[in-house]
């Protein structure tokens, strides 16, 4: 591992990275930049800690993967859907949530009741399992947690996994009518973005003390369905032999288990450009 050329070429490129961190054997041992002081918008990497919640509603026997999303949805928002967009929607599963695998849905809510927007919305093929990535299945499942746990799921993710991972530092986003926004809009540090990684790359436990099942961690990190970037699992991506958190622009997580590897950083880098990801490769993964 070559840590100082990573770096080097951060600084050399004038690249946008807020902190860097690599772990090996869960220790820590190398850190760049701010890596604990300032929080930082991690955009869709929020999806992965929805993904925990989940897992945590899933030991609980509180939600079904084979499931269809009609049955945690409020009954009110359901009934007033006609009877054929109904049928479309009893089609959708929570595995095809979880997988992205849901054709024609746009990328984003808008509007002042998101669920009324999302259940409105025309799916194409419905009994089909195809990737489409969009921000709506994550809002979707959010909303579910919330009916099932009947609390806001914002303060159940707070309760039952930030606190027990030590994240005091956060910031969280809600949809106009009040739903914790699974999709996007939480702010992390980098050390704290860490501790995600560390929980998925050991099993669900964290510090000696287990917050989600290692089945579900397995089911969430291993692919579910295939994508053009190898695979896709339950809001985590696939990686090498591993797996990755990823946001919009370039905030990451790579979690290499059998390696015992896992290396984070924030950043806000707008370009269509893998020279970052092909530094940290060379300099980190590959020496």
């Amino acid at each position: 591992m070559n840590f100082s050329n990573f770096t080097s070429d951060i600084q050399k490129n004038n690249w946008n990275v807020y902190g860097v961190e690599v772990y090996e054997n869960s220790v820590l041992t190398h850190s760049y930049g701010d890596t604990e002081d300032g929080i930082h918008e991690i955009y869709s990497a929020t999806k992965s800690v929805l993904s925990v919640a989940f897992g945590i509603a899933y030991d609980r026997g509180l939600v079904k993967l084979d499931e269809s999303i009609v049955e945690y949805l409020p009954k009110e928002k359901v009934q007033r859907l006609s009877e054929e967009q109904r049928a479309v929607w009893k089609q959708i599963s929570l595995h095809r949530l979880l997988t992205m695998s849901v054709e024609g849905l746009p990328f984003r809510p808008k509007g002042d009741n998101w669920l009324d927007f999302t259940l409105f919305c025309k799916i194409k093929n419905p009994d089909k399992k195809l990737f489409k990535y969009t921000n709506l299945n994550s809002y979707l499942i959010g909303v579910a947690l919330s009916v099932v746990l009947k609390c806001d799921l914002g303060e159940f993710i707070k309760e039952e996994i930030l606190k027990p991972l030590d994240i005091n530092k956060f910031e969280m986003t809600y949809s106009p009518e009040g739903y914790f926004y699974g999709a996007s809009g939480m702010k992390l540090c980098v050390h704290d973005l860490s501790k995600i990684g560390l929980l998925m790359s050991n099993g669900g436990v964290y510090n000696g003390k287990r917050i989600v099942s290692e089945e579900y961690v397995k089911m969430a990190t291993s692919v579910q369905q295939m994508n053009r970037e190898d695979g896709y699992g339950f809001f985590f991506w696939k990686y090498r032999d591993g797996f990755s958190i990823n946001g919009k622009w370039k905030q990451k997580c790579y979690c290499l288990p059998d390696q015992a590897l896992i290396v984070s950083f924030l950043s806000h880098i707008e370009e269509e450009s893998d020279d970052l990801l092909a530094s940290m490769e060379r300099n980190i993964l590959e020496c």
